[in-house]
């Protein structure tokens, strides 16, 4: 068996285990030490370095477009699109094959200490006042969780491929949406849909690609992705998504072991853009109608960033030492990269400049400390707080396949 079909197999669950729709078996702690094929290959990339590369490429390469399941999706108008359906591949699982969370279950912060390595990433969401956190070695496994927060409808996305972690508002026309995974992908990214018409969604962008909603666009929320300290600490009374999900899968390990050492994007058609390495971070803002992307190697040299996007001045804080979730099979051995996240500088009448001042963020307008979740600790403007922007973090590859024409922090023309 191929790594590709090994990789398929450890996502898709054991046998008989049974879908969101079955019986609900106890979900179990990750059991490290059990290597698969496709993670012995991958965690040879450090000695092999591109011979990585090779593997993935040569596993993207024979790929070809398949037909269209009308027999998996009954009720989608595949006549009814805004793509060539040229461009959807097979990722491997069918529908489904990799279970959304669907009835979510929280723990308390304290209990998810017990089983959260401190480092670990975890999407951090709030929405009416209440805040959230879904770890990464949760929804490496399901990519989508349907949730409530706040009370407004949300799904969580995670594209493990594009490393894309979304989260979009359920509601459309008054109606509430339930999603889940085709099993197919597009320019290496997530294609999900929604159950109540089976259009297919892209998860990079939001948009209705086939189907009914063929055009639409999903409105995405603020959400950030931090180290579980870091959460913890600034949202000390929130809950955290369990991992009893209703599947048995080994949370705490990383199916794509190694990806983070990869040259090409696996399951990519055509060519990267070559204005940043395809596997470079980088955290996408919108603001004044206007995006930027900002690769994480600026945060090296510039932790925090003052910007304008779209007239807007804005400020990126970037914080090391995150897990990442792509590297070594057991997600606590991984090697460790920033955070990120960004913000309008406006508050109350004026634009603030932010600087880091002996490790922390502050402003040199009132010398308040912030967080990374824009709300001032300490100083004059203790308890105030920074709107979110809209943002992600995504690949680089991901993120300009879908936006040729992105503009990047510190240059990089579009081609």
């Amino acid at each position: 068996m191929n790594a590709q079909g090994t990789m398929i197999e450890r996502l898709a669950g054991p046998r008989g285990s049974r879908g969101p729709r079955g019986r609900r078996p106890r979900s179990t702690p990750a059991r490290p030490g059990r290597p698969t094929l496709a993670a012995a290959l991958t965690l040879a990339a450090p000695v092999l370095g591109a011979a990585l590369g090779a593997i993935l490429g040569a596993a993207a390469a024979p790929a070809r477009a398949q037909q269209m399941p009308t027999w998996e999706f009954p009720k989608t108008d595949f006549d009814r699109r805004i793509v060539d359906l040229s461009e959807i591949m097979s990722g491997g699982p069918p529908r489904d094959g990799i279970p959304a969370v669907d009835l979510p279950r929280y723990v308390s912060t304290e209990e998810a200490a017990e089983w959260l390595d401190p480092d670990e990433p975890v999407i951090a969401v709030e929405s009416g006042g209440e805040a959230r956190a879904y770890p990464l070695q949760i929804l490496i496994w399901h990519e989508i969780a349907n949730d409530v927060l706040g009370g407004t409808p949300i799904s969580v996305t995670f594209c493990p491929l594009c490393n894309s972690a979304i989260v979009f508002d359920r509601r459309l026309d008054g109606a509430v949406l339930d999603f889940g995974t085709t099993g197919r992908l597009r320019r290496s990214d997530l294609v999900m849909y929604d159950r109540q018409t089976e259009t297919w969604w892209q998860q990079l962008t939001g948009a209705g690609i086939i189907g009914e909603h063929a055009g639409r666009e999903l409105v995405r929320l603020p959400a950030a992705v931090v180290a579980w300290n870091d959460f913890h600490t600034g949202y000390p009374d929130a809950t955290v998504l369990s991992r009893e999900t209703g599947h048995t899968r080994p949370y705490g390990s990383n199916p794509y072991s190694g990806y983070d050492s990869a040259t090409r994007p696996f399951l990519f058609r055509g060519t990267p853009d070559p204005r940043l390495p395809a596997m470079e971070r980088v955290l996408h803002v919108t603001a004044g109608g206007a995006e930027r992307i900002y690769p994480f190697g600026a945060f090296a040299d510039e932790p925090v960033i003052n910007d304008e996007v779209g007239g807007e001045p804005v400020v990126v804080m970037s914080r090391s030492g995150t897990l990442s979730v792509l590297d070594r099979n057991r997600i606590a051995d991984s090697r460790r990269i920033p955070s990120a996240a960004a913000y309008s500088r406006r508050i109350e009448g004026r634009v603030l400049e932010f600087e880091l001042r002996e490790g922390r963020i502050a402003d040199s307008t009132t010398g308040s400390t912030w967080n990374l979740f824009g709300e001032a600790v300490a100083g004059a403007l203790a308890g105030s707080r920074l709107t979110p922007l809209s943002r992600g973090d995504h690949f680089a590859f991901a993120w300009l396949a879908f936006h040729p024409d992105a503009d990047i922090y510190g240059g990089a023309a579009p081609r």
